[in-house]
């Protein structure tokens, strides 16, 4: 039996209805004459406090209110790759084909189409015994993925009967469930609420990177498969910038990128550029392995706390499915404060600089829902949720509550540096104050497959970088002149590694991915170039005539070197600084 009460009270998304005796917590339910989508957030008595996802202007007392006897959920199935929904999961496209441009107020369309037929290779027979998270299926999506059609988590039985291969919609039934004598008819969608976790049976650790292509990334602060990362930064920064980088050229399967608040512009360039660009393994659109959540920031405020959970959702269960999904969220800090908001309508107790006295635990409940996993199902798969989260402190300020509390929970920090921006630096991440604490886990993996000596060569590098701010305050002071050569090298040896290698032009054909590979040869060079350099200083050759080599200028045209046949081109390199630096010695080659 459902609820049906009326409103009594409206705040802005705040809508409080009586008579809602039998409601329950988190349940949905459709508001007023145009049927807003709304969600329960208080019970007290026969009072309900509804959290409404659309715009309420023109709701007035006494109308209806009725729920839907279940939680706000998303639909999971083939159909969801591509799509671009909005915070409650509605297709926008669809939307926009119906009713516009505008999305119409208590327009409810199924996330999924109920027209489309996909073919589906069953993978279960007749007689099987079938529990939570098994495969019952195959549907190939797209040429990218391969949906495997999971059973729900809560279900278990034996199949009575299946279909054969063929073309089928996602509301026909694919098989029948026996449990405990009651017979389920079973198809390739299935819900799930998006506040509630999806089980799995057990965390594994995460010793795999996820590489980016961005090399100051990958070298210093490494993300691993199932980490979490956050990336504050003020306006101008380019954190929106950094997430699309991430989204085309992160090791992901599958890529959901949830614009939450944004400016509509920002999206709009989200929405232009995804479907244009290429997937850098197979050369097919980024879009057969993309699933956008767009709630721009004129958007109603409310469904900017919902989309953050739908699309964490939509990530567990491609997770479930074995894959390694990255999700991209920009900006935590705009869910922040829709959270913000709705709290001051409900008259909490307000937290430190305004924010509900419960967003530290919200915060850390979101990313803990990212991590390896080993899945639910008979034949255990391994998947993984890595979260990269955009963070927007005012004033670039990071002692603000959403960027203190999104740093307790995270293990990379990404911090951008509103001075490298000015200064056309990008990706603009400070080296001295970002941190990951991955690279001890991943110390082996870099070994085994990228080379013996990077940890070494790393750490060089970050000293090198260390020294060269430290000099950097006595330039300030007494100009370059007080200076020791071994010093000026350090600080042209700085230069490098900050202009040719952690400098990467985002929109450049060649610069904007850099493999592992490339990495390693480009940062052996600079670290190559350092220990000559610093040898035929203590051989009292003058610092000026290092600075004059002409290897510096090939070092510095390293990046726009394809990574195709770049081994060739290092080995070249090297043997052209042999060469220079013997000469410079005086010695024969």
């Amino acid at each position: 039996m459902v609820a049906k009460g009326t409103i009594v009270r409206i705040t802005g998304p705040v809508v409080v209805a009586k008579n809602m005796a039998g409601a329950q917590m988190y349940e949905m339910v459709r508001v007023g004459e145009l049927n807003l989508v709304g969600e329960i957030i208080r019970l007290e008595g026969d009072l309900a406090t509804i959290q409404v996802y659309e715009e309420t202007s023109g709701l007035r007392p006494g109308e209806r209110v009725e729920g839907t006897g279940k939680s706000l959920s998303v639909e999971l199935g083939p159909g969801l790759i591509g799509q671009i929904f909005d915070g409650v999961q509605r297709p926008l496209p669809k939307i926009a084909s119906i009713a516009g441009p505008f999305i119409t107020r208590g327009i409810l369309i199924p996330a999924l189409d109920r027209e489309k037929k996909w073919h589906f290779k069953p993978t279960v027979k007749k007689g099987d015994k079938i529990v939570g998270g098994d495969i019952l299926g195959t549907v190939q999506e797209t040429p990218l993925i391969e949906h495997r059609v999971l059973l729900h988590p809560e279900k278990h039985g034996r199949v009575v009967e299946v279909v054969d291969e063929g073309d089928y919609t996602v509301t026909d039934p694919i098989l029948i469930l026996e449990t405990d004598g009651r017979r389920e008819e079973i198809h390739m969608m299935h819900t799930w609420p998006v506040r509630k976790p999806r089980p799995f049976k057990r965390r594994v650790s995460t010793t795999v990177p996820l590489t980016t292509g961005q090399r100051i990334i990958d070298t210093f602060f490494p993300l691993t498969k199932g980490g979490v990362a956050a990336i504050p930064g003020g306006f101008g920064t380019g954190k929106t910038v950094m997430q699309h980088q991430l989204a085309q050229w992160a090791d992901a399967d599958v890529v959901i990128f949830v614009g939450c608040g944004e400016r509509g512009n920002e999206m709009a360039e989200v929405l232009e550029r995804f479907p244009k660009l290429k997937d850098p393994r197979t050369g097919l659109p980024l879009m057969m392995r993309t699933i956008l959540v767009a709630n721009v920031s004129n958007m109603p405020i409310a469904a900017r706390e919902a989309s953050v959970y739908t699309g964490i959702t939509m990530a567990e269960y491609f997770r479930d499915m074995g894959y390694d999904v990255a999700l991209q969220a920009d900006s935590t800090s705009r869910w922040a404060e829709a959270m913000r908001e709705v709290s001051g309508r409900l008259e909490e107790m307000p937290g430190e600089e305004g924010y509900p006295a419960y967003l530290a635990s919200r915060i850390a409940m979101f990313y803990e829902r990212a991590g390896r996993v080993e899945t639910l199902g008979s034949k255990s798969r391994v998947g993984s949720i890595s979260i990269v989260g955009a963070v927007s402190p005012p004033g670039g300020d990071f002692s603000e509550p959403v960027t203190q509390n999104t740093l307790r929970v995270v293990k990379v920090f990404w911090a951008l540096d509103t001075e490298l921006a000015y200064r056309r630096h990008f990706p603009a991440i400070n080296w001295l104050m970002s941190y990951s604490l991955y690279l001890d886990s991943l110390d082996e993996w870099y070994r085994n497959k990228v080379a013996k000596d990077w940890g070494k060569l790393r750490s060089t590098a970050m000293g090198i970088l260390q020294q060269d701010a430290e000099l950097q305050e006595i330039v300030q002071l007494v100009g370059p002149d007080a200076l020791s050569d071994r010093q000026r090298v350090v600080l042209e040896v700085a230069k490098m590694i900050k202009e040719d290698y952690l400098m990467q032009h985002a929109y450049h054909p060649i610069d904007t991915y850099c493999s592992m590979e490339k990495a390693y040869h480009m940062l052996k060079i600079i670290i190559e170039f350092y220990e000559r350099a610093m040898k035929c200083v203590d051989k009292g050759i003058p610092f000026r005539k290092i600075a004059s080599l002409p290897v510096i200028e090939s070092i510095a045209r390293m990046k726009i070197q394809p990574i195709e046949g770049f081994e060739n081109y290092a080995k070249k390199l090297m043997r052209e600084m042999e060469k220079e630096f013997s000469e410079l010695l005086g010695e024969t080659t």
